[in-house]
C-alpha cells in the first residue's frame, strides 16, 4: 500500500508571472514519452507483476521503492504546471461576489498551446504530453523478465534526464526550472540504481555508461543545492520499515564521477519535503465555485469540529 504525506519532496517557488505556455512546456515531464506517467506506470505494475518477490527480494525492492517515489515526482510536475498556469496568487481572488464572466476574463487562452489546460481542467494538470496528446498504458513495460524490464528502466530513466534537460532548456520561470533541476539529479540516482542492479545480476559494469546523456549538472543552477545535500547519493525506501534490502545494491558504492564525491546511502523514510502551494480560487473558472463563500463556511465548521472532537459540529 501507498502512504501520503500532504508535502511536495521539494518546495517549489512560486511564479514570476501566470505563463501558461511553460505549463504547456512542463506538462511533456508528467505525461511525455519519458515523463513521470512513463516512470511511474512502468515501475509501478513491475512491481505489482514481479515473479519471486521473495527470491529476488533486492531487486524487487528497488523497483518497488522507486514506484513510491515516481508517484511524488507525478504530484511535483502536477503542482509546478497548475502554478505555471495561474500564476502568482492574489488574495481577493477566491473572495466576493465571484468573477466578471462577461468581459471574457479567458480571452488569452485563444493563444495559448493547450486551452483544455483551462476549458477542461480549470488551469490544472492532467496526464498528457506538451501538445495536449494524452499518455497511456501502450508507454508501460513489464514483461516479467527481470533483466529486461530493469534493463527498459535504465533506458527509461536515461531519456527522461534528456526530456529534462530539453525541456529545462526551454524555461525561464524560477517555478519550472526548480522542478526539472530536481528532478535531473534524482533521475540520475535512478538511473545508477538500476544500473548497478543490472551490474549484480550480470556482471556486466552497465553504471559505466553514466552519465547517458552526458548533462554537466555542475553547470545547472537549480541543481546545485541537492548536489551540496548530498541528494545525488541518496535512495529512499519510502517506508518506514519496509524495503531495507536495497541496500545490497546501493551502499558500498560510490558516486558517479562526475558528480560531488562521496558513499552512497538509503535513506529510511522519504525526504523532508516541502510546503504544497495553495492554488487560490478562480471565480471565473468556477474554481471551486462562482461564489464559494457558503463552502468556505461549511469547511471551516467540520474543520473545527474535527479539531474538537466528533459530534460537535
Amino acid at each position: 500500500m501507498f502512504l501520503r504525506v500532504d508535502r511536495l519532496q521539494v518546495e517549489l517557488p512560486p511564479p514570476k508571472k501566470q505563463d501558461p505556455n511553460a505549463g504547456a512546456a512542463l506538462q511533456e515531464l508528467l505525461g511525455g514519452k519519458y515523463g513521470e506517467m512513463s516512470t511511474l506506470g512502468n515501475y509501478m505494475f513491475q512491481s505489482f507483476n514481479f515473479r519471486s518477490k521473495s527470491k529476488l527480494k533486492p531487486f524487487y525492492e528497488l523497483v518497488a521503492a522507486i514506484t513510491a517515489e515516481e508517484l511524488g515526482h507525478v504530484e511535483l510536475v502536477s503542482n509546478g504546471v497548475a502554478m505555471l498556469n495561474n500564476g502568482p496568487d492574489s488574495a481577493a481572488d477566491d473572495s466576493g461576489n465571484g468573477g466578471d464572466i462577461s468581459m471574457a476574463p479567458f480571452e488569452a487562452m485563444q493563444e495559448i498551446r493547450s486551452a483544455a489546460s483551462f476549458f477542461s481542467h480549470g488551469g490544472g494538470a492532467v496526464p498528457v504530453n506538451s501538445n495536449s496528446m494524452s499518455w497511456n498504458v501502450d508507454m508501460v513495460t513489464t514483461t516479467g523478465n527481470v533483466v529486461f524490464d530493469l534493463l527498459h528502466n535504465f533506458h527509461l530513466e536515461c531519456g527522461a534526464r534528456l526530456h529534462k534537460l530539453r525541456v529545462y532548456e526551454t524555461l525561464s520561470d524560477p517555478t519550472g526550472r526548480e522542478v526539472c533541476g530536481y528532478l535531473l539529479v534524482r533521475g540520475s540516482v535512478h538511473a545508477h540504481a538500476y544500473g548497478l542492479a543490472l551490474k549484480k545480476l550480470t556482471g556486466v559494469s552497465i553504471e559505466q555508461m553514466l552519465p547517458t546523456p552526458n548533462i554537466p549538472l555542475d553547470k545547472i543552477p537549480e541543481c546545485q543545492k541537492y548536489l551540496a545535500e548530498g541528494s545525488h547519493r541518496r535512495l529512499y525506501t519510502f517506508s518506514p520499515g519496509d524495503y531495507q534490502s536495497i541496500r545490497g545494491i546501493w551502499e558500498g558504492e560510490m558516486a558517479l564521477p562526475t558528480d560531488p564525491p562521496g558513499e552512497l546511502e538509503v535513506v529510511e523514510g522519504m525526504p523532508d519535503g516541502g510546503r504544497i502551494h495553495d492554488l487560490v480560487g478562480q471565480p471565473s473558472a468556477f474554481s471551486p465555485d462562482y461564489a464559494p463563500e457558503e463552502f468556505y463556511e461549511i469547511a471551516q465548521r467540520l474543520t473545527k469540529a474535527a479539531h474538537q472532537g466528533a459530534g460537535s459540529l
